[in-house]
């Protein structure tokens, strides 16, 4: 143990979100150096950076005009989501809200080529879908054209290269979306269906081929069980394989739509391949490759080219990289770190490196058998992946292991660098972050184990794991604590009421009690898509009640803390305040802690340190 307290861990900051000026050679990117994410700008690499952004509140992109020394940016209040946009000036700092709508969310479409206008959706008609709108760099608030109404959860993948179209997504679920064009220029503007389909198929990281006559995009359509890299082609509607994933998800595509360069990634078992090519003008599907960069960590995203598309921008993390933008050379590889995001003093060479292991789950719980019908129709055998870390001269049968679920529920632990974890580590604690069934990154079929009716799958997975860690070496079996947010936060909640002689502690972070008040009170724009992933008010009341954790309440042993944001618009405090209190009148110890200007988690730096603390000093007690 180092004994750097928890403060200094969350100190180590962050650098990404990169984009590149419009003279390719000043970097914007988003750092964590006051406490909150704000733009920041440098001219070289590993130069002295500028602030640019100067806010309490938590910057969330910054993209730089093709064409003018000026950036749009995004920020909300409080946490609550509704996201503003504004323009910095970079040559006389001047910073001015472009959206000026306060009530509405507001979610960035990009620059159109020209520099001329932007786009962006919003739910400012009506709370519960996003219209499409178009503003001139010089207009605001009011001003923005209305393009299209939308019906749903409408957003944007960019300018055709000419500037006559938007592309627009809407998506019904995770796994399903549909794209359409939208021609500005036509009359009667309407949205033009260009991926009819029957079923679940997900069309994501949907990008403009050069020419405007047809989309780079990933899919599954068909048979595929996981992502692969297609181009479309607008006229004809067909559809043709660009790079198939090999069982993997080729995660996204970023392009040039001037000279047809890319990058694009492929997540195999959460780590990071990354493919870096030239498309044939003559032929959409052919391709040149040029060398993959040597990067450090092994997860690598959000790519920015600079105005030649000869180098590209990305940022990098690793189990113990923090997070840094690097620029590449896209012909040779060669690639710089552009930013040094600190480690608080904290020597990089003591920060753990995780193991992917294997578990495998049988997926009934034995107590309340799930949709899956009987053990031998309930995907026996199932193997679910996770990272396990464990502390510097971890004691034989001697080590207390923090069980921290993830989110989503289709999302994926991967092996980033975390400061909590790095922490927790240090202070002698393992770590286990599991890939329960229906988290993403391991196909469709896999992230559909859990959805409606097998929910308590997933809760099975956790038992599994637990199971597995109890027979570990290292561990100690009556010494296990659950930590989990949002999601994570009812498997936390759910494992305790399910498995209730497993845990000496648990850690609800803006969880899950009650998935009917939850469907009821968030917000108008989320919740037909979290009905598709949980079940409907209207059809599945009765289970959603069975399977919620409130209704379960009595049967929570172990120490419990809650914690919440006030602000939070997606899974409401409500659920924090009923578990607590109904807990409590069991008798459990409980702790709650809730924070006024936090929503779905907890971005200020102040309130971080608040919250891991009460979180360090609650697991040292219990654990």
């Amino acid at each position: 143990m180092s004994g750097y307290d928890i403060e200094r861990y969350l100190n180590v900051r962050s650098a990404y979100g990169a984009s590149f000026g419009p003279d390719g050679e000043r970097l914007s990117f988003l750092m964590n150096t006051t406490g909150t994410p704000q733009v920041w700008t440098l001219d070289e690499p590993r130069g002295w950076p500028e602030q640019r952004t100067f806010y309490d509140e938590r910057v969330t992109f910054a993209s730089w005009s093709p064409e003018r020394p000026e950036l749009i940016f995004g920020m909300d209040e409080g946490g609550n989501e509704r996201a503003q946009l504004f323009r910095l000036d970079a040559e006389t700092g001047v910073i001015e809200d472009v959206t000026a709508m306060p009530g509405a969310k507001h979610r960035w479409g990009g620059w159109s080529d020209d520099g001329e206008r932007f786009a962006f959706a919003s739910n400012r008609r009506d709370e519960s879908v996003f219209d499409v709108y178009v503003q001139g760099r010089d207009e605001t608030g009011a001003d923005a054209e209305r393009v299209v109404e939308g019906d749903g959860w409408l957003s944007l993948s960019g300018w055709s290269p000419d500037d006559t179209r938007l592309l627009v997504s809407q998506a019904y679920s995770n796994f399903d979306q549909d794209l359409y064009v939208l021609d500005l220029a036509a009359d009667e503007r309407e949205l033009e269906h260009v991926t009819p389909h029957e079923g679940d198929v997900r069309y994501q990281s949907a990008s403009w081929a050069p020419d405007g006559e047809g989309l780079y995009l990933v899919t599954d359509e068909g048979e595929a069980d996981t992502l692969y890299l297609a181009y479309l082609d607008l006229e004809s509607g067909d559809l043709e394989t660009v790079i198939d994933g090999d069982g993997w998800n080729v995660d996204g595509i970023a392009l040039d739509d001037e000279t047809g360069r890319f990058v694009c990634s492929r997540n195999v078992d959460g780590y990071t391949e990354l493919t870096v090519g030239a498309f044939d003008g003559e032929e959409p599907t052919a391709f040149e490759t040029f060398p993959e960069p040597d990067l450090p960590g092994g997860i690598s995203g959000g790519v920015s080219f600079d105005p030649d598309a000869e180098r590209f921008a990305l940022s990098t993390t690793g189990d113990t990289v923090n997070t840094n933008v690097f620029v590449v050379d896209l012909e040779t590889g060669e690639a710089d770190q552009w930013t040094s995001a600190p480690t608080a003093g904290i020597p990089r060479e003591s920060f753990a490196e995780s193991e992917l292991v294997r578990v495998e789950s049988v997926g009934v719980d034995g107590q309340r058998p799930s949709a899956s019908g009987t053990p031998e129709e309930s995907d026996a055998g199932l193997e679910v992946p996770g990272f396990l870390t464990l502390p510097d001269d971890a004691a034989a049968g001697d080590t207390p292991v923090i069980v921290d679920i993830h989110g989503g529920p289709e999302s994926q632990r991967r092996p980033s660098f975390s400061s909590v974890k790095q922490y927790f580590l240090d202070r002698g604690y393992a770590y286990f972050e599991p890939n329960v069934r229906g988290s993403s990154g391991y196909g469709a079929e896999y992230a559909a184990l859990d959805d409606v009716e097998k929910r308590m799958d997933s809760v099975a997975d956790i038992e599994a794991c637990v199971e597995w860690l109890r027979d570990h070496r290292a561990i100690d079996p009556d010494r296990i604590a659950a930590k989990g947010g949002s999601y994570g936060g009812f498997m936390v909640l759910a494992a305790l009421t399910e498995y209730p002689d497993l845990w000496a502690a648990g850690v609800d972070i803006v969880g899950i009690a009650n998935f009917v008040t939850f469907l009821e009170n968030t917000g108008d724009w989320r919740r037909e898509l979290r009905e598709a992933e949980y079940g409907s008010l209207a059809e599945d009341r009765a289970f959603l009640e069975e399977i919620s954790p409130i209704n379960n309440v009595e049967r929570i042993e172990a120490p419990l803390f809650v914690l919440h944001g006030e602000n939070d618009p997606r899974v409401p405090v409500g659920e924090a305040e009923q578990i607590a209190d109904r807990a409590a009148e069991q008798g459990v110890p409980v702790r709650k802690l809730i924070f006024d200007d936090e929503g779905h988690g907890f971005s200020k730096l102040e309130n971080r340190i608040e919250a891991y603390s009460a979180i360090a000093d609650f697991l040292d007690e219990h654990v």
